[in-house]
């Protein structure tokens, strides 16, 4: 009879997989891994002559389909003419119709990353002078609505699919070896095999859609699914199913011929078991490692073995707790104290390597201490490293159950052997009797339940292992919001590129403001804000041309922190000239379009140094002001 888990053990999983949930919903799309850094129209610019072509640089090498890179007009028509191409380096180009008329014009973008992550966003610049526009950019996002939501439900049950199976494999072959012969850890591995085979179908098949258009109809393409299929990560999935077959073969083998080998004999095939699982689960770890972020940036030779290792310790310490829990909760046979010792050693080796792993792929996706707090990335690895903590101490205090435990377990193998003699005499002097052999045979078979009943009750009865088992809930509880925290993490820009695409921007900031006013004495003043708010963090910019006594244009531009426009309901700005006691000189602008207001004749009464005050709202209630000086006349 297999025991069923307790309403208190089924309300707690139930809670930490919508605590799960909650984490993947409210992830949103998945952050741009490569950010533009330069464009040229650069963004908000006025231009005296139409360009021939505009193009964009990004912080690394990206893929390109045709529809990557539009130019519309202010009425929303598209004025690009052919497909988009390579400069140079890390820059894309599309060519634009001649002599387009004065008037505002719009860039969308959408491709693909290094690191096989959709990326999207728009900026505006203008030719001979501002105007309104009816293009809206505010929605412009990738990976987004419901194919952006099925894909991170997929990818989240990949890598528990990856755990399970590999993690509850090692704990069989490894640590366990009876327990190739237990049904409900038959069950564990092959429902891992299931999960992840099946995720990865669904991520093959959600691809194109999730990196183009984002329409469900187009799940079911066939050309989109082709196209996929020349890509890096459709190369990526498609080797894992490959490798899922194999696997299919050594859980086949594993609780097949394996289970049925007497002692002596499961010794060569076990050390053929490991060599080839091993293989096998370093390839399925290998097909994330070379298509995601440990394959683009510095050190990618380096990072991709390590990225490997790092999954293959997480695999084998928290898919070998799940096993150990289904040992502990749902199996008839005891599991020996021999085998927990052996799964506590392991899981040990296995969070050394975790951190060790884990230390360097922090460096390397960091870069500083800064992006530690000053990136979403960085905020996200610290919940991740407070995570992993609390799982190390929830272990720790495991370790403790199962030394306590040990010697109980002792006890009981110890008397198992005694019990079956009886049971075998008593069924022996059944058959003695002749005519009352059947009848002896079924009251053998009923006491030897009866013995399996009550060994149950005092094993499950013992405060130690009753202990053991809550702490190692405990243990997949932290080990399940780790994972999700995880699978966000890796659909999040890495600090480092954010931070060098902050620098590369503002370097391009700095020299257009700086060419501007060599040439004709425009000022611009960048300053960050925060309104505090769940969404309020970005960069506004001033624009003042041509800086002078008497009318001014004014342009205002409010960005998130990655660079895109930052659609906010309002901006007010007002000038202080303080040593003369002017001001605040109150000035509403026009909002042109998505992140972009603008005021003309703007009177500056004379010249010093002014006080340029913006209040940005970026809700009905989280504003804020902030201001900078500018020499002005």
């Amino acid at each position: 009879m297999t025991q069923t888990i307790t309403p208190r053990v089924r309300t707690l999983v139930l809670l930490l997989l919508a605590a799960c949930g909650l984490l993947l919903t409210t992830a949103g799309p998945a952050s741009a891994h490569a950010a533009l850094t330069g464009s040229d129209p650069q963004q908000g610019v006025v231009v005296d002559k139409a360009p021939d072509q505009v193009s964009l640089t990004f912080s690394e090498q990206v893929a390109l389909s045709n529809d990557s890179l539009r130019v519309l007009d202010p009425k929303g028509k598209a004025v690009q003419q052919g497909k988009p191409f390579e400069v140079g380096g890390t820059t894309y180009g599309i060519k634009v119709h001649s002599g387009l008329p004065d008037g505002t014009y719009t860039v969308t973008y959408q491709v693909v990353s290094a690191d096989s992550h959709p990326v999207a966003g728009a900026y505006t610049f203008s030719v001979g002078a501002p105007s309104t526009t009816s293009v809206s950019v505010s929605g412009d996002t990738a990976g987004g609505g419901v194919v952006g939501w099925l894909y991170g439900f997929g990818r989240y049950m990949s890598y528990a699919g990856f755990i399970v199976l590999v993690g509850g494999a090692t704990f069989v072959l490894g640590c366990w070896q009876r327990g190739a012969g237990v049904k409900p850890m038959q069950r564990l591995v092959v429902g891992g095999w299931l999960t992840l085979t099946s995720a990865t179908l669904l991520l093959l098949l959600l691809r194109g859609s999730y990196t183009g258009s984002g329409k469900v109809g187009d799940v079911f393409d066939l050309d989109l699914l082709g196209n996929v299929l020349q890509t890096k990560a459709g190369a990526a999935l498609v080797s894992r199913l490959l490798l899922l077959a194999a696997a299919a073969l050594f859980i086949s083998v594993l609780f097949g011929a394996y289970d049925k080998r007497e002692d002596e004999e499961k010794r060569d095939l076990t050390f053929g078991l490991a060599i080839g699982g091993t293989v096998v689960a370093a390839g399925l770890a290998a097909s994330w490692a070379m298509a995601e972020h440990a394959s683009v940036g510095i050190q990618a030779g380096i990072a991709m073995p390590v990225d490997v290792v790092h999954l293959l310790a997480v695999a084998t310490w928290l898919g070998g707790l799940t096993a150990l829990l289904v040992a502990l909760y749902r199996s008839d046979a005891p599991i020996e104290s021999a085998a927990v010792r052996r799964f506590s050693q392991v899981a040990f080796g296995s969070v050394v390597a975790l951190v060790a792993t884990g230390v360097y792929q922090s460096w390397r996706q960091l870069g500083s201490w800064s992006a530690f707090t000053g990136t979403r990335y960085g905020q996200l690895l610290l919940v991740k490293i407070g995570l992993v903590a609390l799982l190390v101490g929830v272990a720790f205090i495991s370790r403790r159950w199962t030394a306590q435990l040990a010697d109980t377990l002792v006890r009981q193998n110890k008397r198992a052997p005694q019990k079956e003699r009886v049971a075998a005499s008593a069924s022996g002097s059944g058959k003695s009797k002749g005519g009352g052999s059947k009848r002896a045979a079924q009251l053998a078979r009923q006491q030897a339940a009866m013995d399996t009943a009550r060994q149950k009750r005092t094993r499950d009865a013992d405060p130690n292992r009753f202990g053991l088992r809550r702490s190692v809930l405990a243990e997949a509880g932290v080990a399940v919001v780790l994972l999700a925290v995880t699978t966000v993490l890796t659909q999040t820009e890495p600090g480092r590129t954010e931070e060098d695409a902050k620098a590369a921007k503002a370097a391009s900031s700095s020299s257009s403001s700086s060419s501007a006013s060599a040439g004709s004495g425009a000022v611009t003043l960048d300053m960050s804000f925060d309104t505090g708010g769940t969404d309020g963090k970005g960069v506004v910019t001033v624009d003042f041309d041509p800086a002078r006594v008497g009318g001014n244009e004014m342009h205002v531009y409010v960005q998130r922190p990655n660079g895109r426009a930052f659609d906010i309901p309002e901006v007010k700005v007002a000038l202080t000239l303080a040593a003369k006691k002017i001001g605040p000189l109150a000035i509403t602008p026009d909002r042109i379009t998505t992140g972009h207001w603008s005021a003309s004749n703007v009177q500056i009464p004379m010249a010093g140094d002014w006080k340029v005050a913006v209040t940005v709202r970026t809700s009905d209630i989280d504003q804020t002001t902030v201001s900078k000086n500018a020499q002005i006349g």
